[in-house]
């Protein structure tokens, strides 16, 4: 089972709107046959693995991340394929929470007589399809806030400059990160500062995540490298009702997708965005920064890990930090997060946090 899911990992952030999905087939103790969802969500792990193995597969037993599909979708069900490929038996963490699924494929399976093993690796498997769950049962992605900061907190002085605060092996581990997720998200002020192209680089990645900017008025450049790249690299704008109607069909017209969002005060609404987000399939969104749309988020309760990389060196009170106003008056009312792990990064500290229980 730890096999699967280990290749069920290598689709994620490839694989949405589906679930990244790994599966082996084994038959008399040996691996007979592997597979893993491929890009875009097709074809499923079972299919793959079921190629692999052959006629070999009568009689086998599969080993799958996640409850496989029982229903029609753009390819026949999952459950139909084991069952005429003459599995035995099939090995599965947990059921999937898809309406369309939920349990109908382990009874499908069950119905045509194979045994149907759940419960191996349960947690493993949670935290691996954590985003798929999110997005099935509450219509938001998994969002992992990343900042790269200094010792006391800044994220630039106070005349912008921000590159580069953390190493290159920090960088790179970014670049890693950003690979395991469907989009990569900044707000407007990222944008026109840095002018980041927000892909996986020096990864030997075939795919690349689509590039979110959050910007109510739409106010970003037109010359800017995501600008240039729009129609290689999709770049998702969300924005405000009160954009200006001639930037908007200046980004359309340079290949960018365009989401109209709720506005809360002065900024969009934190959920509306995952929410259309979500709806638009996208399950894991790597999110790093600003500051303002950091706050924003965490505001809202809707940031699900923190990931930190913390430089050894100070920039003082008037550089920007690395998260913006809150509005707390009470250490209570500030959101809470538990340590998952500490490493040393090259040069620099890597702090990974998740949400606290309730």
């Amino acid at each position: 089972m730890r096999l699967a899911l280990s290749l069920g990992r290598r689709g994620q952030g490839r694989t949405w709107p589906n679930p990244a999905v790994g599966c082996v087939i084994v038959k008399d103790g040996r691996v007979i046959g592997r597979g893993w969802t491929q890009p875009g969500g097709r074809p499923h792990a079972e299919t793959e693995a079921l190629a692999q193995a052959g006629a070999q597969a009568q009689g086998a037993t599969a080993y799958v991340s996640l409850e496989p599909c029982a229903h029609q979708g753009e390819t026949p069900p999952c459950t139909q394929a084991l069952i005429a490929a003459g599995i035995a038996r099939v090995v599965a963490p947990v059921e999937d929470s898809d309406a369309r699924v939920a349990g109908q494929g382990f009874a499908q399976l069950r119905e045509a007589g194979i045994e149907v093993t759940t419960g191996i690796c349960p947690d493993e498997a949670a935290a691996d399809h954590v985003g798929f769950f999110l997005k099935t049962d509450l219509g938001r992605p998994w969002v992992t806030l990343k900042l790269a900061s200094s010792f006391d907190g800044r994220i630039a002085t106070a005349t912008g400059q921000s590159q580069w605060i953390t190493g290159p092996q920090a960088r790179r581990r970014v670049h890693a990160m950003r690979a395991r997720h469907d989009a990569v998200m900044v707000g407007a002020g990222t944008a026109r500062a840095d002018d980041p192209s927000l892909t996986v680089r020096d990864m030997g990645v075939a795919s690349q995540p689509v590039r979110i900017v959050v910007s109510r008025r739409l106010d970003l450049p037109l010359i800017s490298t995501l600008a240039r790249t729009a129609r290689d690299v999709p770049v998702w704008l969300m924005h405000g009702a009160d954009a200006d109607a001639e930037r908007l069909r200046a980004w359309e017209g340079l290949g960018a997708r365009l989401f109209p969002c709720a506005v809360s005060g002065a900024q969009l609404d934190p959920g509306d965005i995952l929410t259309q987000l979500g709806t638009a399939g996208l399950t894991r969104v790597f999110c790093e920064g600003g500051s303002a749309l950091a706050a924003s988020l965490l505001s809202a309760d809707l940031v699900d890990e923190l990931v930190g990389f913390s430089a050894g060196l100070a920039i003082g009170a008037e550089g920007l930090p690395a998260i913006g106003a809150m509005g707390l008056d009470h250490l209570q009312e500030a959101p809470r997060f538990t340590l998952v792990d500490v490493e040393p990064v090259g040069g620099d500290i890597l702090h990974r946090w998740q949400r606290a229980p309730a």
